[in-house]
């Protein structure tokens, strides 16, 4: 059932092994370099919505639009490139700071190779688009529940597509096992485990994009970055995203970090009460599809321990109806994408959750939208429109 709860990290206590308190820090801007080189980037929107700020009970609510990046309906392509950018480097020997031009160039020698992984959709949509951009075959992984509209959408990416009759967190394995087995197959996975940790990290390093914009459009604006946010709300699956969330506002003394999770598969809030991870078994339904996830990352978990200040989570009925309210904003929201305006909602209507986030009718919200209709059909059959 839906629920929420405080987990003991106050503001500003980032670990100082993952501090990046300089906004310009060298390494941090890296993948945002790489990204501005792809053909199509542009800045996601930075929306102001009064009327969801009303809705919560707050001065202001700004939501970073993910509904369309680089070509497909989920910021996932921001992490997925750069995890697969740096793979590539280090196999081809490239300096990490090529662009993308040159990577494509240099990747022609690779044309027998396989980028692989497993997911329930974003993930791996966005590394057989980066795979076919790059002019490399794709093998994508899907657990059984994946829609077909999912699977079609990485099948025209270009993907080999192979259905695997078990849940999420079984898939992963799998298809671990799987490129291990081939030398020629690239396994980009955005979750960790003993032994695989390295790429997906750089994944977490790649939604950094999403911040460095955003403290740009909040400084366009008139605001200071480092205290115009007084609550960031996230979707959280394995807790990648989370984790880069951490990273950036970890630091900031003004900021508390709220995670969001279906309440049929909410290992991060479990693993952050329990104060150590723990496993979510399957199998795992909501619509929320890309959070159905039972196990959380080994390389974002000691993040999320320093970062989190509170977990929240929702229900399908919640995500379908935060759907409709972005909607009728103008902001295009899939299953998991809402999950952030169902957590906030949750959160803001208890007096004492408020008061524990220190959340008033003069606080600045920000919602991560992380994907548009990236299922389609879902789509129209709850907001009842493309």
């Amino acid at each position: 059932m839906p629920n929420y709860a405080l987990v003991g990290s106050s503001p500003g206590t980032t670990p100082l092994s993952a501090r990046r308190d300089d906004p310009r820090d060298e390494s941090r801007d890296a993948p945002w370099r790489f990204h501005r080189s792809m053909p199509g980037y542009a800045y996601s929107p930075l929306v102001e919505s009064p009327e969801l700020a009303r809705d919560l009970g707050v001065g202001r609510v700004f939501v970073k639009n993910e509904q369309s990046r680089l070509g497909l309906p989920s910021f996932k392509i921001l992490g997925s490139s750069w995890g697969i950018h740096r793979t590539l480097c280090e196999r081809l020997g490239l300096d990490p700071a090529v662009s993308f031009a040159e990577l494509r160039r240099a990747a022609a020698g690779l044309s027998d190779h396989v980028l692989t992984c497993a997911t329930d959709g974003n993930h791996g949509r966005a590394v057989a688009h980066m795979a076919r951009l790059l002019g490399l075959r794709s093998r994508i992984y899907v657990p059984l529940d994946v829609s077909a509209t999912r699977a079609a959408a990485i099948e025209g990416e270009g993907a080999e597509v192979v259905r695997v009759f078990a849940g999420y967190d079984d898939t992963v394995r799998y298809a671990a096992v799987q490129a291990a087995r081939d030398p020629l197959d690239i396994l980009v996975s955005d979750t960790a485990w003993p032994g695989y940790e390295t790429v997906p990290r750089y994944v977490i390093d790649g939604y950094s994009t999403i911040f460095n914009e955003l403290d740009e459009q909040l400084a366009e604006l008139g605001l200071d970055p480092l205290d115009a946010i007084d609550l960031v709300v996230v979707p959280a699956g394995v807790g990648a995203f989370a984790a880069a969330v951490g990273l950036h506002y970890g630091p900031r003394a003004a900021t508390r970090i709220a995670t969001v999770e279906p309440d049929t598969a909410d290992c991060v809030h479990r693993s952050l009460a329990a104060g150590a991870r723990v496993t979510v078994d399957g199998p795992h339904g909501s619509i929320m599809a890309g959070l159905n996830c039972g196990e959380t990352s080994l390389v974002a978990w000691p993040i999320l321990r320093a970062t989190v200040t509170a977990t929240i989570t929702v229900d399908d009925d919640a995500a379908r109806d935060a759907m409709r309210a972005f909607a009728a904003g103008g902001i295009e929201s899939g299953e998991s994408g809402a999950a952030t305006l169902a957590g906030a909602r949750l959160a803001c209507a208890d007096a004492g959750f408020r008061a524990d986030l220190a959340i008033g009718p003069a606080s600045t919200v920000l919602l991560l939208n992380t994907e548009g209709a990236s299922d389609p059909a879902s789509y129209r059959s709850i907001v009842g429109k493309p």
